[in-house]
């Protein structure tokens, strides 16, 4: 059975400043350098190793995937962010209420230059299903983001499942998945923080 560890970056500037990051993008904070060598501690102490390594294309992901790691690694688009549109940089209190049916923000940024929930969840599925399929991929990390990790979860739990199942989905926050036949399995959440 092969394996996904799918991680969200550490904590940024704009975390810290609560902006939407999205397609933007700001640098690690002291915080979130600290945070993503103590993961790659984490893999070290269990002896856990990666087949192959990949980031979104995006700084933030790139940088602390680079701080867990020093074995090479590959950069792919379509890992990034949601991109929110003229929303990237602004206050995260301008975000809309969600949808209630979907618990998404479905479509709403479409209007203002940004991608759709399901847009998102396409392509995340699509890369991380493409990456899975690749020969001597038994083992892989990947560091991506909150938003396109979220849409990606949705994919394969029911809401009501990752509000039971995903607790304290923060910044280096990793999901653990099976993979074969084309599917994906959750089987944890590992925050390495709390341990």
């Amino acid at each position: 059975m092969k394996e996904l560890y799918l991680m969200r970056h550490s904590q940024t500037l704009f975390n810290k400043l609560h902006r939407i990051q999205g397609a933007s993008d700001s640098p690690l904070t002291t915080q979130g350098i600290e945070d993503a060598q103590e993961v790659g501690r984490y893999f070290k102490q269990r002896n856990l190793s990666f087949d192959h390594a990949y980031a979104s294309t995006q700084e933030r992901a790139c940088d602390t995937l680079e701080n867990i790691t020093k074995q090479p690694y590959k950069r792919l688009k379509g890992l990034k962010e949601w991109n929110f549109g003229v929303f990237e940089g602004q206050s995260e209190q301008l975000n809309p209420k969600d949808d209630s049916t979907r618990h998404s923000y479905g479509d709403f940024f479409v209007q203002y230059g940004g991608e759709s929930d399901l847009q998102v969840q396409a392509r995340m599925n699509q890369t991380l299903t493409a990456i899975m399929e690749q020969p001597d991929h038994n083992r892989v990390l990947a560091v991506s983001h909150g938003g396109a990790c979220f849409m990606f979860l949705q994919k394969w739990l029911s809401f009501e499942e990752i509000q039971r199942r995903v607790t304290d989905f923060h910044n280096c926050c990793i999901l653990k998945f099976t993979y074969s036949k084309k599917g994906f399995e959750f089987i944890k959440t590992i925050n390495v923080k709390k341990l």
